[in-house]
């Protein structure tokens, strides 16, 4: 079975996690796998849009590092890279999910 590529910690950049947060679907799908705190499925990502239309998101995100995508068996289980972005770039995730859930 095919691998995902990942970049490492390092190669993320903050340009590339900006440009990803830019789209309202695909902060929608941080937000539920932040809240989820655990590894979600593709299929448990629910937002209604076409399986093709949540590839190229999910893409995306796993290209600017936000997303972690593992095969296991069948299924693409995803989860947020939150400690390493943290890490590398403090408060940025943080303040991002805070305003997402600030209503």
């Amino acid at each position: 079975m095919r691998q995902i590529k990942h970049p490492t910690i390092e190669q993320v950049e903050l340009t590339d996690i900006m440009y990803a947060l830019a789209d309202p679907t695909r902060l929608e799908i941080i937000a539920l796998l932040a809240k989820a705190g655990k590894k979600l499925t593709c299929g448990e990502i629910n937002l209604n849009r076409p399986k093709s239309s949540m590839s190229h998101h999910f893409k995306i995100l796993r290209g600017a590092g936000l997303v972690q995508t593992l095969i296991e068996g069948t299924e693409h289980m995803n989860s947020l890279r939150f400690d390493e972005i943290e890490q590398k770039y403090p408060g940025v995730l943080s303040a991002v999910l805070k305003a997402l859930t600030k209503d």
